[in-house]
């Protein structure tokens, strides 16, 4: 993880936030809808980013990210295994040892 999202190389944020200029990144329509200015769409997009996580949410997202799973609450998860006939939430282990 960085602890500024500008820092991560394989993110839009620095054009999409502090204006660079890159030849591969155009502005997609939701973004477009944070302003009716590029100043005010870059500050607005900045906002997104003010709070940062921590804890047991950032164990949840790197561990849904990991596993190729969904992140949200149980119902929303079995919506989205229906929709895509995907297994999106994590099997429940079973144990190996046996009692002699």
């Amino acid at each position: 993880m960085v602890e500024d999202p500008s820092e991560y190389v394989w993110s839009s944020y620095q054009v999409n936030a502090l204006g660079k200029e890159y030849d591969l990144c155009t502005p997609h329509p939701e973004y477009l809808r944070f302003g009716s200015t590029k100043s005010k769409c870059m500050e607005n997009y900045r906002a997104l980013f003010a709070h940062h996580e921590e804890g047991d949410l950032l164990g949840e997202i790197s561990f849904s990210l990991n596993k190729g799973m969904a992140i949200g609450h149980d119902h929303f998860k079995e919506e989205i295994e229906k929709l895509t006939g995907r297994r999106l939430k994590p099997k429940k282990s079973r144990s190996t040892y046996r009692v002699a």
